[in-house]
């Protein structure tokens, strides 16, 4: 009996075990099936990208808010033979994600901007979507939201805009193709890019950061403000000076807020950085104008940090890796020139009046003029001599001008309208460097009084330094040749590129954010174009 349950039990165990193996061989089989039909899905998603003409057309049909990328999506498929950029094998791409977050931060790229059709985006990095793209959607979707991303980062808006802004710099090259190459190859770049973007801009971001926290902080408490008349000096003590202590803590200029209502030595430091930041002459008095400066609001300094970062996206990175250049920021009435990565020289200048603005552009100095004489142009004639020579017959000989061949212009001099040199580069403004007699106007914060020009203040030490490794120009001869008796040129040996720019708002070399005038109302324009109609 004991044998025979035995068995029994034997033979259910062998059963058991029978029906267990192929229950799980059956089991493993719809697993690997499953797999391998899973396998066949992605291979035949992948193979369902399909991308031609007629399919790029048909997208953009679809989603006609993005038309103004057709071209440039057309021009990347075509490059790369019509096969998908943002698929492999394992499916998107790891950068397609890096671009969705960027597109989610476009303001930390000083950009008022709203991509079209961002619901139809965010879907495509959503898993729990219901309502997906179709892969071949998916694709040239990416495409155009990159080169929308890369034309609003990278490149700013069209030439013909900028140019009606007074810009006249030329532009770098830019090409969709040849960035996404390096992007893919260096999905690093699409953060910061200094191969492709001026350096400026990133220092701008960077206080741009800044800036929307101390926005988001409540912003800097107003300043009461004092009559024209008034003037606040060290020692003084008032409620007013607490609250400038504050405003110079918040902004940087100080450390630390003591909350003291006295005129100290540590607020005067303070005060000092803040004139320099904001091109004030460097003094220890506080005036009504002080004051306004301080009270404009958070909200408008980070429009014009933005605004002045859209300029950055104009400029070619190489502008400022040149191995020698000068570069003259219109606003705040400021030269510097630079050798090897150094500053050799900064000076002051004064520029054109309203009516005779200096123009922004980009030439190269071929030519240092010492003891010019000034051909003065017809305009001036028309408008200004005639007039002076009407009122006083002897006023050619006073001024020591002279008519030659029809024109006018006054001989070399220490009271030439040039002064003793001039720096010439080659432009249709007719516009070039020189020095003046005027040297007192140098002294003033609000420096337009030229027909256009620029007048250095230190154009002689530019001179010496431009020509300090030319053995033909010793110290001595430059010396002799501005006596102001004869005309001399000096071909440069080296051309030297010259970049006049309009900046009202600067890094400086301390990573501290400047600020000024917009002397010619010229932000007003950009802000227009870059705001009115709200986030493009």
């Amino acid at each position: 009996m004991k044998k025979k349950v035995l068995f029994i039990i034997i033979i259910a165990l062998t059963l058991s075990l029978i029906s267990f193996y192929r229950n799980r061989n059956e089991s493993l089989t719809v697993e690997a099936i499953s797999f391998a039909q899973a396998q066949q899905k992605t291979s035949a998603n992948k193979s369902e990208i399909s991308i031609d003409g007629a399919t790029i057309a048909r997208f953009f049909k679809r989603y006609p808010s993005l038309q103004k990328y057709q071209l440039d999506v057309n021009v990347l498929y075509q490059k790369r033979k019509f096969k998908p950029i943002w698929y492999d094998s394992k499916g998107l791409i790891e950068f397609a994600n890096l671009l969705y977050a960027k597109i989610n931060l476009l303001d930390e790229e000083g950009l008022n901007s709203h991509l079209p059709y961002k619901d139809k985006f965010d879907r495509i990095f959503d898993e729990k979507s219901a309502d997906e793209l179709s892969q071949t959607d998916t694709e040239i979707m990416l495409s155009s939201v990159y080169v929308f991303y890369a034309q609003k980062v990278f490149h700013g808006m069209d030439t013909k805009k900028i140019q009606e802004t007074g810009w006249f710099i030329p532009r770098k090259n830019f090409s969709y193709v040849n960035l996404l190459d390096s992007l893919l190859a260096n999905p690093k770049l699409l953060s910061k890019n200094e191969n492709l973007v001026f350096s400026q801009y990133y220092k701008l971001r960077d206080v741009l950061k800044k800036y929307r926290q101390i926005e988001k902080e409540g912003g800097w408490n107003t300043v009461e403000s004092i009559s024209q008349a008034e003037e606040l000096k060290p020692n003084d003590s008032s409620k007013i000076i607490g609250q400038i202590r504050h405003w110079l803590t918040v902004n940087g200029d100080l450390k630390q807020d003591s909350k003291l209502n006295l005129y100290d030595n540590e607020m005067m430091a303070g005060i000092l950085n803040f004139k320099k930041r904001n091109g004030f002459k460097v003094n220890y008095s506080i005036t009504y104008r002080h004051i306004w400066q301080m009270n404009i609001p958070v909200e408008e300094r980070i429009k014009t940090i933005m605004i002045n970062m859209e300029r950055c996206r104009w400029i070619d990175p190489k502008l400022d890796k040149a191995n020698e250049y000068i570069i003259i920021n219109i606003p705040s009435f400021n030269l510097i020139y630079k050798r090897n990565g150094k500053k050799e020289l900064e000076s002051n200048v004064f520029l054109g009046q309203i009516i005779t603005e200096t123009v922004v552009f980009s030439a190269t100095m071929s030519r240092i003029v010492f003891s010019p004489y000034w051909n003065i142009p017809k305009s001036i004639i028309e408008s200004e001599l005639k007039v002076q020579m009407d009122r006083d017959k002897n006023y050619l000989a006073q001024h020591n001008i002279e008519w030659n061949n029809g024109n006018a212009r006054q001989k070399p001099g220490i009271n030439n309208s040039l002064g003793l040199v001039k720096f010439v580069f080659p432009n249709s403004h007719d516009i070039y460097l020189h020095d003046t007699p005027a040297q007192s106007l140098f002294e003033m914060e609000y420096r337009t009084f030229s027909h256009g020009c620029i007048n250095v203040n230190k154009a002689k030490e530019l001179a010496i330094l431009i020509l300090k490794d030319d053995p033909d120009w010793p110290i001595d001869r430059i010396n002799n040749a501005m006596k102001g008796v004869k005309e001399t040129t000096c071909v440069l040996k080296n051309k030297i590129p010259i970049h006049i720019g309009y900046f009202t708002a600067w890094v400086n070399d301390s990573d501290e954010i400047c600020f000024y005038n917009d002397i010619y109302l010229r932000d007003d324009h950009l802000t227009e174009l870059l705001f009115s109609e709200g986030p493009k």
